[in-house]
Formats: structure tokens, C-alpha cells, sequence
């Protein structure tokens, strides 16, 4: 009887004793969940201040640049009383206002949508167009003639690169394009040149800006501090530039190396670009493919000297920070673009 007493179940109503440590279990488990709930709630909470701080930077910006905008286009088209000299006074300081406005957008661009980003560049680009007219208006100059003897580049032989990448034909697009982007009339660069090295110097270059258009198989040398530098449709060429003061735009290009350091670099419609930069913001693709990266490295003498006038800190280069308006996907690599490996990096330029 006592033997089955000790063994019976309880009688109903007794309370059943919880296992051992089962009783520690359960408010740890409340503890845990309790704990991943505040956090969950501060990571939203940081989230929505991050958006809102984004919110407050671009309506910043937006309210600024337009503001700036304004007051550029309000210098270009003033005609002062006091005859030309003012008026190129008020050129000089359209120009100055403008180079501050792209590094707003330079500096801006981490935050900005790309849609924004888009509407800003597009913004500088035309008004760098009005300054680049109003300055031939105030002083014209003459367009620039090959009068410096063009020396015959040894490679200028047809070659295999040159028979994947056949110039192309000027389409409505690119008159479209070049309408909005290039100044009416340049004064300084290159076109329509085949197989020749072409060079020009710091006296050429200072604060101009250059234009180099249908060139094919062509070595490019400009020693110097432009102001802007516009390349289209070139085929095989070797570009080298020095210190460009605001932006750089490559357009329709194919089978090039480019090396060349800005404010900002725009390529559109480029395949098998190799880009040797020095870039203060991010470096902006479009519609490209093929395209590789490595830092600037070319030199000539005299260039630092040509940092200094352009505005450019040699300690500040984001070469490898590209932003592709094809390329969506944040949590994936743009397959249009990648870096050159180093052993790979053209490092002799002579």
C-alpha cells in the first residue's frame, strides 16, 4: 500500500513543481524578447532620423543651388553701365560663384537622389555654356587652327584595336547632346584628327574650355589648368590632361585611355575606357560598359603648380568611388566598371 502511494500521479488540484531551472528560463526569455523589441524600435527610431536629416540636407541643397543659380544667370546677362570693364568683372565672378557651386553639388552628391543629381549637373552644364559664350562675346577668340606642327604618331598604322572600335557617325542625339554640354564655340582643343600627337601647353590651356572631338588613334597631351574638358566620340586614343578646374564629361568614346584630375567626371556612352583619375567627387557612369579605374598618375613638370590654380587637393581623390545611374542595386557590384588590378596600371607614360 505504501509502495503504491509513493508512486501514484497527484490528486487533482495539487500543484505540479516546474523542472529545475525551468522557472529561471522563462523570464529570460521575456528578458530576451523584451530587449530585441527596444532595439528593434531604436534601430526605426535611427532610421527615421537618418531620413529626415537626408530630407533636411536636400532641401538645403536645393534651396541653395537654386539660389546661387540665380544669381550666376543674373551675371552673365547684366550689361553694366560702366562699359567692358565691369562687364568682365562680373564674367570673373560668374565664373568664381560657378566653380563654388559645382563643389555644392560636389559635396553634396552623397546625399542626393541620382535623379537630383542629374538635374544639378545638367543646371552647370548650361550655365558654364552661357559663361564659355559670354566670355567670346567680351573677347573673341579665334578658333584654334593646327599651327603647332603635328608630329606623326609611329602607331598610327590601322590596328586590330582600332578595327573593333570604328568611329562612329554623328547621330541626332549627340547633336543634341553637344548642344546642351559644349560651349557654341570652344577656342581650344582638337577634331577630326587620325594617328597624330597633339599637344598643347599651360599658355594654351589656362582656364579654357577644351574641347577634343573625333579623333581617332591619336595621342593627346595638355599641360595645363583648363577649365573644362568635354572628349567625344574619340576611338583609341591616349588622353592625358592635367588639373581640370571644374568638370571632365567623356562622351562616346571607345578603345581610350584617359588620365585626368577634376571636380567631376561624367561618361556617357563609353565602352573599353581605361580612366586614370583624380576625382574630388564621385565619378558618374551612363549607359557605359567596359569601363576600368586606377588613380592618376601622370606628370609633367610644373603640374603641381597647376593643382594649386585649379582648386584641386592632390589629397583627396575618390578614383574608386563610381556611381552607375544603370546600376541600381546597392548590395551588388556594377558589372560597367571595375579596377584596374595594379600590376595591370599603365605607371611609364613617356
Amino acid at each position: 500500500m505504501e509502495a503504491f502511494s509513493q508512486g501514484a500521479a497527484p490528486v487533482e488540484g495539487d500543484r505540479v513543481p516546474l523542472a529545475a531551472g525551468l522557472s529561471a528560463l522563462v523570464p529570460d526569455r521575456l528578458h530576451q524578447r523584451e530587449a530585441e523589441r527596444r532595439e528593434e524600435a531604436e534601430r526605426k527610431r535611427r532610421e527615421r532620423d537618418a531620413q529626415s536629416v537626408l530630407e533636411e540636407q536636400s532641401d538645403y541643397f536645393t534651396a541653395s543651388f537654386a539660389r546661387e543659380r540665380e544669381t550666376i544667370e543674373a551675371l552673365l546677362r547684366s550689361e553694366p553701365a560702366q562699359g567692358a570693364e565691369a562687364a568682365a568683372e562680373a564674367v570673373s565672378e560668374a565664373a568664381r560663384r560657378l566653380q563654388d557651386l559645382q563643389r555644392l553639388l560636389t559635396d553634396s552628391v552623397r546625399f542626393l537622389a541620382p535623379y537630383e543629381v542629374r538635374q544639378a549637373q545638367a543646371a552647370l552644364n548650361k550655365l558654364q555654356g552661357e559663361l564659355s559664350d559670354r566670355r567670346l562675346q567680351l573677347k573673341p577668340k579665334k578658333r584654334f587652327a593646327f599651327t603647332k606642327a603635328l608630329k606623326k604618331d609611329p602607331a598610327s598604322a590601322p590596328s586590330e584595336s582600332s578595327a573593333q572600335h570604328p568611329p562612329r557617325e554623328s547621330s541626332a542625339e549627340d547633336q543634341k547632346e553637344a548642344a546642351t554640354s559644349a560651349p557654341a564655340d570652344p577656342g581650344c582643343g582638337f577634331s577630326r584628327a587620325e594617328g597624330q600627337t597633339l599637344e598643347l601647353g599651360p599658355t594654351d590651356l589656362l582656364q579654357q574650355d577644351v574641347v577634343l572631338s573625333h579623333l581617332r588613334r591619336c595621342r593627346v597631351l595638355l599641360r595645363g589648368n583648363p577649365n573644362t574638358l568635354l572628349v567625344r566620340n574619340c576611338d583609341d586614343c591616349t588622353i592625358l590632361c592635367g588639373p581640370v578646374s571644374t568638370s571632365a564629361r567623356v562622351d562616346g568614346c571607345s578603345g581610350c585611355v584617359v588620365a585626368l584630375a577634376c571636380q567631376q567626371l561624367r561618361t556617357h556612352r563609353a565602352t573599353e575606357i581605361s580612366f586614370y583619375v583624380q576625382v574630388t567627387s564621385r565619378a558618374m557612369l551612363e549607359d557605359c560598359c567596359a569601363v576600368r579605374f586606377a588613380p592618376y598618375s601622370w606628370d609633367y613638370a610644373g603640374i603641381d603648380a597647376d593643382f594649386k590654380t585649379a582648386g584641386l587637393d592632390r589629397s583627396k581623390n575618390n578614383w574608386d568611388q563610381v556611381d552607375d545611374f544603370n546600376w541600381l542595386a546597392k548590395d551588388q557590384a556594377s558589372p560597367n566598371w571595375c579596377v584596374i588590378p595594379e600590376k595591370e596600371r599603365i605607371t611609364n607614360w613617356n
